[in-house]
């Protein structure tokens, strides 16, 4: 098990555009798995590997054994009236938002063998990937929020 250092705002690689991943090696492999431990380690929702010092496009989903990878990932569609949710950040610790975010989302990217995968998500799932998909774009949600707040 291998727990990356969790990037904090202000660190300039936040707001970067990460790049894209050309090629599957086990060099990004290891890099997933070490971004999987750090989610669990962290109790996090999502993980971009930007928020671990890495400007790839690469980003983990989920909780406990269910983590979804997606490597190069893309929105395909955004379904519904945006909805205002609470959302906080590994990378903004005690800060939290109130954001709109579709409620149900449609990604596609690459999983770790280079296949093309596809998925629906709704709820928390929906708004952890707009989210960290924002995150590879150099956007933090304090961007998007009609109001920020600490909280311990």
């Amino acid at each position: 098990m291998a727990v990356y250092h969790i990037v904090s705002h202000p660190d300039p690689i936040l707001r970067e555009k990460a790049q894209e991943v050309k090629e599957i090696t086990p060099r990004i492999k290891k890099l997933v798995t070490n971004m999987i431990d750090t989610l669990r380690d962290a109790s996090g929702v999502g993980l971009a590997a930007p928020q671990i010092g890495v400007p790839k496009r690469v980003l983990v989903v989920g909780a406990g054994d269910n983590v979804i990878v997606l490597i190069n990932p893309e929105i395909v569609s955004l379904e519904g009236e945006p909805e205002l949710g609470e959302e906080g950040c590994l990378s903004l610790p005690g800060l939290w938002g109130k954001v709109n975010r579709a409620p149900r989302v449609t990604v596609r990217g690459y999983n770790l063998e280079g296949k093309q995968v596809g998925y629906n998500a709704e709820g928390l799932a929906s708004r952890a990937f707009q989210h960290e998909v924002d995150h590879l774009d150099g956007i933090l949600f304090i961007d998007r929020a009609v109001e920020v707040y600490k909280k311990e």
